[in-house]
């Protein structure tokens, strides 16, 4: 691979003066003359500097090989760290923002209405990008006011996890804690826990909030935002009951307080993770999760299902990442070329197989990758390779999941609304408010941030 080099972070922003997320913003979405400074016919030459790109692995070198390649005479340099926002929009502000930027896929509403990322209309027109190659709830993510913000990379999904043999000992079945009913899953989750002289010792079940509350929400029949992106709906009755369940499950083991602490102390990186030690029944976990516990406890009793809906069928709540060209981007035509290879399907296959190397090299199967792009996750289906039991089983949860999977809507308030939504959700898990209360404030909270930012947004187009 082309050498790559490497600044700080600090280095990109050295001499700015520091700024609030509000202070930085440099219009609203900008919509009208789209991507205006992306010419499709320019020669790819200069600097690419690519920020909020790190943890780089096989998956990701392989990639920018072919990408790098592709971009010929255009020098990358990585930006290290995570996305700060704030030094984001510093950037964008001064007039000196990086060339492309990874982000979350939840945060594309709220910097596309602030203006410091593109429209990307003329680049997917131009690299002849198929959207239609996507995965919906990816794509939906990324779309705000009717354009694409960002190129999607990446999936993440849910599915259930338990321990075999707790579930067996207590004469249940993975069904039983799936979500399919949530009075089975309350009844398990009293089954499955154990204290110790009254200090908690195994965890039934541990509904994972206060992150999966829009999960089990959609699985009682609830979207806590409108699909337009424009209406808080925290206060339904269905979320309120949702709330109320999930809740319910930490107060039959002592709390909530008293699971994350015991949660929090498990080796989960490790071979002394909850599972293999086996003191946790079940949880929805992100899909990643299959790897971690094939690499570093491939014996310990598993099994593995989606996420279900009241109604039993499969269910996820998506969330990812994707590249964006920020406003005044120093080389939108290398950035959008980065973009569109990156997340090719060429380019997934080939990172797929270099992954794939690697586990058969260890004895160990590749449980495949979900990258957001629906036509490579086929292709990297069909490399699969068998593990047995339940490692198979976890991958065909994990497409399942995938293929019915959710995210919320774009909007111009993504950060205010989720901050609402947990700071209610965090009330009743300290035993500060009742689910109902907590909601209704977070409701109006929420709405009071969706139509001033939509406000503002619709004044200035």
């Amino acid at each position: 691979m082309r050498a790559i080099r490497r600044w700080t972070a600090g280095a990109v922003v050295a001499g700015l003066a520091a700024a609030s997320l509000a202070g930085c913003a440099v219009g609203t979405g900008g919509a009208d003359d789209s991507d205006a400074s992306y010419d499709a016919d320019a020669t790819l030459s200069g600097p690419l500097s690519v920020m909020g790109f790190s943890g780089v692995d096989e998956v990701a070198t392989t990639r920018m090989d072919m990408t790098e390649d592709e971009l010929g005479d255009v020098d990358v340099k990585l930006i290290e760290g995570e996305l700060d926002l704030q030094q984001f929009l510093s950037a964008v502000a001064s007039g000196e923002p990086p060339a492309i930027v990874y982000a979350d896929r939840d945060q594309i509403g709220s910097l596309a209405a602030r203006g410091a990322i593109l429209p990307l209309d003329r680049c997917i027109e131009g690299e002849g990008i198929d959207t239609a190659a996507y995965v919906p709830s990816a794509l939906e993510q990324v779309t705000f006011d009717g354009s694409v913000y960002g190129i999607p990379e990446f999936n993440s999904i849910e599915i259930t996890m338990a321990n075999a043999d707790l579930l067996a000992g207590a004469g249940l079945t993975i069904d039983d804690v799936n979500g399919s009913s949530w009075e089975a899953m309350s009844a398990a989750n009293d089954a499955l826990t154990r204290s110790d002289g009254g200090k908690l010792s195994v965890i039934g079940v541990d509904s994972k909030l206060p992150e999966f509350l829009p999960l089990w929400a959609q699985a009682n029949g609830a979207d806590l935002l409108s699909e337009d992106g424009r209406t808080a709906q925290l206060d339904d009755p269905a979320v309120v009951e949702a709330l109320e369940w999930a809740v319910s499950i930490y107060d039959a083991q002592g709390g909530f307080s008293a699971v994350k602490a015991y949660r929090d102390s498990a080796d989960f990186f490790g071979e002394g993770n909850q599972f293999a030690t086996g003191v946790l029944g079940a949880m929805p976990m992100e899909q990643w999760y299959v790897n971690v516990l094939n690499d570093v406890s491939p014996d310990a009793p598993l099994a593995f299902d989606t996420v279900r809906s009241r109604d039993g069928a499969p269910l996820a709540f998506a969330s990812g990442s994707a590249w964006a060209i920020p406003s005044g981007s120093p080389n939108p035509e290398a950035a959008c070329r980065w973009a569109r290879v990156m997340t090719s399907v060429d380019a997934w296959e080939a990172a797929a197989n270099a992954r794939l190397e690697l586990r058969t090299a260890d004895g160990k199967p590749f449980t495949g990758i979900l990258t957001g792009n629906a036509e490579a996750d086929e292709r990297v289906r069909s490399m699969i390779t068998p593990g047995g039991e339940p490692w198979d089983s976890a991958v065909t949860a994990m497409y399942e999941a995938n293929d019915a999977a959710f995210s919320l809507p774009a909007n111009p308030a993504d950060a205010e609304f989720t901050n609402a939504m947990q700071d209610a959700v965090n009330g009743v898990l300290n035993g500060q408010a009742e689910p109902a209360a907590a909601l209704a404030q977070a409701q109006e909270t929420a709405q009071q941030a969706l139509d001033e930012a939509w406000a503002k947004l619709d004044g200035d187009q």
